[in-house]
């Protein structure tokens, strides 16, 4: 069997070099989880001009416009983690709510929101979790009744990454307070400027505010800033949080912190010998790249299966509890290979790398647990995918 690329494909890859080669210079150091920067922005849209980001979305919606090409998205990511160039802004406007508006959003929510958003010149913020309302989300109380041409909302959300920095939210409300708790939520987006809107930072271990207390108090939102209709808001919930595991299960980002770490245990020594050499630290590295590997080729059925417009079932369960797991295990090798200097933080003159294994450690392990803490998740892959028996529920008392 002939696994080598096509003329075609080999064209492709040193287009896509060749473009590297040209321009990596200009790309940022990193985006972070806030307001991009100038830079970032720039290098957004050079990336879309180029079709290296947003590339399967319509030209009307800001994107690149391109046909569909799993080896072309492959060859795009494997250069660019090759070169260590990061491939362009991520994060919950565009890998999560952009491809639900494609899906169901209306044609004046998609040329309204999709196109900024791609250029990163909207920040977006998700409104989800409650304080009772986590693993069993359908459990939301975050109210909306109508007022003329309006929905008034009352509640809170917390744990809502990024809400102090957004320009923008989409969130789940009750509107249909008789209706079964599955078929009484909404799918709302609205400004964060909105009046009646209040952001308390919440400091994580990190040191770090990435997630926010928000609660509402008479939010007026226009009824035309629904997403698929009344009632309709867990079907489209569903919907961005398949986008939302993809995400946090990305292979490319865990492919380019292998890469890091690799590079890093050529570098690090201990007792005069490298740690590429040892064989223990060796085995580890060898170990995270298998399941670096198996994601990166998980992925690819994946494309195949949304290239052919299929389900694919199981293969999509997997990817959120597989990615965050082996990301915070690749954290925990680095600062392991970083020996003492693996335990400093924050202003230390001794940090490597501005302390960012650190940071992606702890901040990895709250990955583990929002989106689907990975004891729900294997509930989902157990009875979902694999059709075991629901766990059972405890006695009334």
């Amino acid at each position: 069997m002939d696994l080598a690329y096509s003329a075609e494909y080999e064209s492709f890859r040193a287009e896509v070099r060749d473009f590297l080669a040209k321009n990596a210079d200009k790309a940022p150091s990193g985006f972070g989880v806030m307001r991009p920067s100038g830079n970032a922005l720039a290098w957004q849209e050079l990336l879309i001009s180029h079709g290296y980001a947003a590339r399967t979305i319509p030209k009307e919606y800001g994107g690149y416009g391109a046909e569909p090409d799993i080896l072309k998205s492959r060859i795009i990511a494997e250069e660019f983690s090759a070169a260590r160039v990061p491939m362009g802004l991520a994060g919950q406007g565009i890998s999560m709510l952009v491809p639900t508006l494609l899906e169901l959003g209306t044609e004046e929510q998609k040329k309204a929101f999709i196109e900024p958003t791609l250029k990163g010149e909207i920040v977006w913020c998700q409104g989800y979790s409650e304080p009772g309302s986590g693993s069993d989300l359908a459990s939301l109380q975050t109210k909306a009744h109508e007022d003329g041409d309006d929905f008034v909302i009352n509640g809170q959300k917390i744990w809502t990454s990024t809400a102090h920095a957004a320009d923008m939210i989409f969130c789940l409300v009750r509107t249909e307070p008789d209706a079964p708790k599955h078929e009484g939520i909404s799918y709302l987006i609205f400004s964060m400027k909105t009046p009646g809107i209040e952001v308390r930072p919440l400091k994580t271990m990190t040191g770090h505010a990435e997630f926010n207390e928000v609660f509402f108090t008479d939010v007026r939102v226009p009824k035309t800033q629904i997403v698929a209709g009344r009632g309709q808001g867990w079907y489209v919930a569903n919907a961005t949080l398949k986008h939302e595991r993809g995400m946090l299960g990305d292979p490319n980002q865990a492919g380019a912190r292998l890469r890091e770490i690799t590079h890093l245990m050529h570098e690090e020594t201990l007792d005069g010998q490298r740690l590429i050499d040892n064989p223990l630290f060796r085995d580890r590295l060898v170990q995270l790249q298998s399941r670096v590997l198996a994601m990166q080729f998980h992925g690819l059925r994946l494309l195949t299966a949304a290239t052919k417009k299929e389900d694919p079932g199981l293969a999509r369960l997997i990817v959120k509890l597989q990615g965050c797991e082996v990301n915070h295990q690749l954290a925990a090798l680095a600062i392991d290979a970083l020996g003492e200097l693996g335990v400093l933080y924050e202003d230390s003159p001794h940090l490597r790398a501005h302390g960012s294994w650190q940071h992606r450690y702890m901040f990895d392990l709250g990955l583990i647990i929002g989106g689907g803490t990975a004891q729900i998740q294997k509930n989902i892959i157990s009875e979902r995918g694999l059709g075991m028996p629901r766990e059972p529920k405890p006695a009334k008392a």
